[in-house]
Parts: C-alpha cells; sequence; structure tokens
C-alpha cells in the first residue's frame, strides 16, 4: 500500500512562526532560525533555505519591513513586522489553532467515540 502525504499540510508553518518571532521584537535571520528552534524545544528546526526566501516572500507581501544593522562590525537585515504583518499572523494563528483543535478531538476520543 502507497502512503499518500499532503506536503502543503506544513507549508504555511514557517511563515506562522516567523510572524509570530518579530511580533515583540526585530530579528535577523539566523536569528530567526535559533529562537524557532529553541522557542520549540528543537521540535521543528528550519534552515537558512527555508526562513530567507519566507522572509523574502513576506517582505514583497507587505508583512515586514527590513533595514540594515551593522552589529559587531557585521552587516545583518533586521526584519519586524508591519500592520498587515500583525494582520496577517492574526488570521494565520487563527486557521492553526481551529486546525489543532480538530486533531485534539479526534486524538481525544477513545474506540467507542466517547470523549476521554
Amino acid at each position: 500500500m502507497v502512503r499518500q502525504t499532503s506536503p502543503d499540510f506544513m507549508k504555511g508553518l514557517p511563515e506562522l512562526l516567523i510572524l509570530t518571532e518579530l511580533r515583540n521584537k526585530e530579528m535577523y535571520g539566523y536569528e530567526l532560525v535559533r529562537a524557532i528552534r529553541n522557542d520549540t524545544a528543537g521540535a521543528l528546526s528550519f534552515g537558512e533555505g527555508v526562513i530567507y526566501p519566507t522572509l523574502h516572500d513576506l517582505q514583497i507581501a507587505g508583512a515586514l519591513k527590513s533595514r540594515r544593522r551593522v552589529v559587531s562590525g557585521r552587516s545583518r537585515i533586521y526584519y519586524t513586522l508591519t500592520a498587515e504583518g500583525s494582520r496577517r499572523l492574526k488570521k494565520l494563528a487563527g486557521s492553526w489553532n481551529e486546525l489543532a483543535l480538530a486533531i485534539h478531538r479526534v486524538l481525544d476520543r477513545d474506540v467507542r467515540g466517547a470523549v476521554v
């Protein structure tokens, strides 16, 4: 039997986590990589090959703005959430929360269909 998966299932997850991390402070790309890994206790770890294209797409969409800063002699691009980014985060978080609740409803049922 061939096992089918949905490659789009977690497609929006990097975007959701980036927007969430940026809601309280500006961060640069690799700082976001570390923050997501740390804040998920290592359960989720996205490399720069996922984070930077997502940052770029979010900036094009108007969800983020950026500025270049030199810190300790290194030039870094720091990203911050825009008003559009906050709206996008609220919508994405709502969708993910609905999905998580639906999955929990299924997981919390015993074999007879009763909620445990």
